[in-house]
């Protein structure tokens, strides 16, 4: 079994720009042990902040009613006991020691002899222990140790093995070692050491965190240490999502994390740290389970050849087939079969020159474009069977004025008027509908999220795709609209996101 500490409550928070507050540090806290299953959370650095306290105050709290305070860490220094005050302060009970893990950080950051150092490192787990707060110990730069004085390390270990120390924690903290001497490193600790607990903390400044990470656990380390999307300073740590998947699939070790819950985890931290998640992330980017070549659409549809392990149900996702350039007949006809619609040969190599076209002029197409451009086509309307209708609008913007919307609607058949003001003409369209919607005491989604595409050259009879995220019934979805107008794409997207409630899908 392998275990897992999460440290994106305080090395993730280490990314530049990234501040989590204290009740966001909660509610992350809460997904990562309840939902995910993670063994062990870094949630702090001691002393940092007023902020950084009240924050560990409030997991720590949350961490005592439900069972879980051995499960909350905070990083703490070597110095003289005020990291152990801080942390016995803020309700806390582990302290992941920060010592020195090279011979040339001691002699020339600290200034000390490794003697000197060592008993400083004594006497911290001596008062720690009488505070009855458990130690880890991190032995920072422990890979520059490692190649620079192994036997600086050793003699470290040597020294403070007997001690109550639960853990010793290895990082590269630099993020230099490869998956060659990672191994050959943490080998060589592991079988000197069989009686003792490690943990292998990686960086990812050659983008081979998860690598060494394969390498640590294949030496036989027993601890890693990740962070939600890689967070973490310079190039990041370990993502949590891509080190679940290698080393279920590639190691054949065992953890005790849901990975199901590892997209919703992801898109937590990305919304509370503002850090967008590439799209090619591995597990939990965008686009990493969507087939773009035709080719590829057409193996799965006989008995999934393309389809590796990662397949995306276990991770929450469902597999995309995108459209564009390189679609070819069974991309196009795998989104087609997911909306329910049926189609002749003529009218789908139709189609398929017209996504190709678009796709020369790198506009994004998808599953839910397929409507409007089969509407396009063919001279008829996209839906026909919406309950939902809008019967007309009108949209005014006037300089010095707010803009003004006039809306009128049909809802099973019955029209509805309503005009309202806004901070912008999509603004007041949807507070017009919202009133309408109040009126009939009907439930009103919450927009989450709202972003436009638009190809580039800026022509005016270029689709604009929006994109819009909501929250209704407690249920995240997205909708999207294509049109040459944005405000227009703006308002197919809502109408869709009415017809979708509607319908109960």
């Amino acid at each position: 079994m392998i275990e897992i500490m999460d440290t994106t409550l305080r090395d993730g928070e280490q990314t530049s720009g990234v501040s989590f507050a204290a009740h966001e540090k909660l509610s992350i806290a809460q997904m990562l042990v309840n939902e995910l299953g993670v063994d062990r959370l870094e949630i702090a650095s001691a002393r940092v902040s007023d902020g950084e306290f009240e924050g560990v105050r409030k997991v720590s709290e949350w961490g005592k009613r439900s069972n879980n305070l051995h499960k909350l860490e905070v990083l703490g220094f070597v110095d003289g006991g005020a990291s152990l005050h801080w942390i016995e302060k803020a309700g806390c009970r582990v302290i992941n020691l920060l010592a020195k893990g090279s011979y040339k950080h001691v002699a020339e950051q600290l200034r000390r002899s490794p003697e000197q150092h060592f008993e400083d490192i004594r006497k911290e787990v001596s008062l720690a222990r009488q505070m009855e707060i458990d130690v880890n110990l991190y032995l920072e730069t422990w890979s520059n140790g490692m190649i620079d004085s192994p036997d600086y390390v050793f003699r470290m270990i040597d020294t403070l093995k007997d001690l109550p120390i639960r853990r010793f924690m290895i990082p590269d903290t630099l993020g230099f070692l490869n998956p060659l001497n990672t191994y050959e490193y943490c080998k060589q600790i592991v079988e000197r050491y069989p009686d003792l607990q490690f943990d292998f903390h990686a960086h990812n400044d050659y983008d081979l965190a998860v690598a060494n990470v394969f390498s640590a656990v294949r030496a036989g380390i027993k601890g890693i240490h990740t962070t939600v999307n890689g967070l973490g300073e310079r190039a990041g740590n370990a993502p949590l999502s891509s080190v679940l998947a290698v080393i279920k699939d590639q190691l054949h070790e065992r953890t005790n994390l849901k990975e199901e819950k590892i997209n919703k985890v992801s898109r937590l931290v990305e919304s509370f740290s503002g850090i967008r998640v590439a799209p090619n992330r591995p597990i939990v980017g965008e686009s990493v389970f969507t087939q773009c070549a035709g080719v590829h659409a057409d193996g799965d549809k006989k008995n999934g050849l393309y389809y590796n392990d990662l397949l995306p149900e276990r991770f929450g996702r469902v597999r995309e087939y995108a459209l564009g350039k390189t679609s070819g007949k069974s991309n196009i006809s795998k989104n087609l079969e997911a909306l329910g619609i049926d189609m002749d040969d003529e009218t789908m190599r139709k189609v398929t020159e017209r996504i190709i076209e678009l796709g020369d002029k790198k506009e994004m197409v998808t599953q839910e474009d397929l409507p409007y451009i089969i509407s396009d086509l063919l001279n008829q309307e996209a839906m026909t069977d919406q309950k939902i209708k809008i019967l007309n609008y009108s949209l005014s913007l006037a300089q010095g004025l707010r803009p003004v919307a006039t809306l009128k609607i049909e809802i099973d058949g019955e029209a509805y008027e309503q005009s309202a003001s806004g901070d912008g003409q999509y603004d007041a369209f949807m507070r017009a509908l919202r009133m309408i919607y109040t009126d009939l005491g009907r439930p009103f989604p919450m927009l989450t999220n709202y972003s436009v595409s638009i190809p580039p050259g800026g022509r005016t009879d270029a689709f604009v795709q929006t994109i819009i995220s909501w929250n209704f019934a407690g249920i995240d979805f997205k909708t999207r609209g294509l049109d040459g107008d944005q405000t227009e794409a703006a308002i197919k997207a809502t109408i869709k996101m009415l017809n979708r409630i509607e319908s109960g899908s």
